[in-house]
């Protein structure tokens, strides 16, 4: 794993702080990141982002087997803990811990600004069946702003929903939807979607469904590209994490 290009920087980084780099790839980022301060500024820059979350919403009952499960997911080795959590420590804090990280952000679930965080943690318990492999990929746009969240699940379909600031469309343009697997040599099309509303797709549109897949929106003429692949400049992109 390296961490030269900006966007596979900002992307691991904010992989490691939602929790969902694997194990090779975690252990890996944590060796770079004490003599790296581009890193460093990514995970606070993610941390301070994530975190405030908590607080916009109160605090919420949940099953009492969703930390074990979480726990037997993440690899934890159980030890002895207090039973309440305590108050999540300074966004800045090197030493947060992953576990805790999951217990701040679960609690946003019942918010629709917390959308990620219900999709993350709240699924039901048990290892999914191959057909049914979620993948999440937040969409952000060049200032680092989250606008859309992709989820997609396999065999069934892919929802595109807006979350933040999702930019204005310019007369005569339109916002186009495209899709990019990982060493694939070039972007397929989904499509225009309207701006600031949720979009259904079958699954079966993209031509491949996995880990890293890209998604991106363009601003493109108001009938599409007429090339077939993005023209116009990339306004939100993202790649997808399997939940």
């Amino acid at each position: 794993m390296t961490f030269d290009d900006p966007e596979e920087r900002s992307a691991s980084a904010g992989e490691y702080v939602l929790g969902t780099l694997s194990p090779a790839d975690r252990e890996s980022f944590e060796r770079a990141l004490p003599g790296n301060a581009a890193l460093q500024a990514e995970v606070y820059y993610w941390q301070d982002r994530l975190l405030p979350l908590a607080n916009q919403v109160p605090a919420a009952e949940l099953a009492p087997q969703l930390w074990p499960d979480i726990e037997a997911r993440l690899g934890v080795v159980p030890t002895a803990a207090p039973a309440t959590v305590p108050t999540a420590p300074a966004a800045n804090d090197p030493m947060w811990q992953r576990l805790r990280h999951w217990r701040v952000v679960s609690g946003m679930a019942i918010a629709a600004s917390v959308l990620l965080a219900s999709l993350l943690v709240l699924r039901a318990p048990g290892p999914p069946a191959a057909s049914a492999d979620r993948y999440l990929a937040l969409l952000q746009a060049p200032d680092k702003s989250t606008g859309w969240v992709v989820e997609v699940t396999a065999g069934d379909k892919v929802r595109l929903m807006p979350v933040g600031n999702t930019a204005d469309v310019p007369a005569g343009k339109a916002l186009q939807f495209w899709t990019k697997a990982e060493g694939a040599a070039g972007p397929t099309s989904l499509g225009l979607i309207r701006p600031g509303q949720v979009t259904e797709l079958p699954a079966t549109r993209l031509p491949a469904v996995g880990e890293r897949t890209l998604f991106e929106l363009t601003l493109e003429p108001e009938t599409g590209s007429p090339i077939g692949r993005p023209t116009g400049p990339v306004l939100f992109i993202g790649r997808t994490v399997r939940l």
